[in-house]
């Protein structure tokens, strides 16, 4: 990892004093196109930001570690420029080892973006993204947590439990996030789109019992079952059209397993949010769930690909948990 900053920082009217500001870059996020922006995003940190940090990670996770040397050193706004993966690693460290007052910010720069979306980032507008760490503004969000412990399969040896923020999918979901690793010329949605078409007529659908914490209970063969914190996954899929991170519930999707043909009509459905009109699709939302497999389960926590060691997984929400520099509402 590499600490450095910057020799001339221009302050901006429009920053609001006293805040320092950690960022921490991701190059290999967005399969590589989290490197091509590092100096545009550089560049504009520097304008309208008066006290910023950069650091830049050197292999997968590092993030962690940067985030928890820039907590130690007082910054008290820590900003991942990357996508899902790389804002979830440093929101688990803000939530982990830092104060209440520790503020998380986030610049597009990855793969799905889907946790910004919530606030409206656009990917392909990291100006408008920095003026709005730039102007100050924050918002108390809820995250889900996975007590359980897991590990990543970057750091196998790691097991821990983990803060998310946007969430964790089974199944299909797992499925195309393999897939999409083989694939050489795609990126975004597109890679999504793609590589998920083909899952359709491939993934053999996995067996899981959701059991929320008010006793509501799902179970069967199932294409995909997802628990969100926010509203999108997959580049843009709203899989939870209800859901909103200041809610203070999680909400479990559940689409039940069906041929091809069947599956694609959900496919498309889902672009739109209108899966949930399905009778194969069940949504529900509770502030905890626990969730059962046949066997320890392979899956995706903000993009990331995790395994358990047990069999059953108990996740909750954190009502307000965290503080993030968000567009004002």
């Amino acid at each position: 990892m590499v600490r450095e900053r910057p020799s001339d920082v221009r302050p901006d009217g429009d920053v609001l004093s006293g805040k320092r500001h950690y960022v921490i870059f991701n190059p290999a996020s967005g399969r590589g196109r989290g490197g091509a922006r590092i100096e545009k995003y550089r560049q504009l940190l520097t304008e309208h930001i008066p006290d910023v940090t950069f650091g830049t990670t050197d292999r997968p996770g590092g993030e962690r570690v940067l985030a928890e040397q820039a907590i130690a050193d007082g910054y008290e706004v820590v900003v991942a420029v990357g996508g899902d993966g790389t804002w979830s690693n440093v929101a688990d460290r803000v939530l982990a080892v830092g104060t209440p007052e520790t503020t998380l910010g986030i610049l597009p720069s990855g793969t799905g973006n889907d946790f910004g979306r919530n606030f409206g980032y656009d990917p392909k507008n990291p100006e408008e993204a920095v003026r709005v760490l730039a102007h100050g503004a924050t918002r108390q969000i809820d995250v889900g947590r996975l007590e359980t412990p897991t590990a990543s399969e970057h750091h196998p040896d790691l097991v821990e439990p983990r803060y998310f923020l946007n969430l964790i999918g089974f199944g299909f979901d797992i499925a195309v996030i393999d897939a999409a690793e083989g694939a050489r010329f795609l990126r975004g949605e597109l890679l999504y789109k793609v590589t998920a078409l083909q899952q359709l007529f491939r993934f053999p659908g996995i067996s899981a019992s959701v059991r929320a914490g008010s006793g509501t209970s799902g179970d069967g063969q199932q294409l995909m079952l997802t628990v969100s914190n926010g509203r999108f996954f997959g580049g843009g899929f709203p899989i939870a059209p209800g859901a909103t991170v200041v809610d203070g519930r999680l909400h479990a999707c559940l689409i039940g397993d069906a041929p091809p043909l069947t599956r694609l009509k959900l496919f498309n459905l889902a672009e739109r949010g209108r899966h949930i009109e399905s009778d194969r699709v069940r949504i529900i939302d509770d502030e905890s769930f626990a969730l059962t497999f046949p066997e320890p389960p392979r899956f995706e926590m903000d993009g990331d690909v995790r395994r358990a060691d047990t069999s059953t997984l108990e996740v909750r929400c954190l009502r307000g948990a965290l503080r993030v520099a968000a567009p004002e509402v």
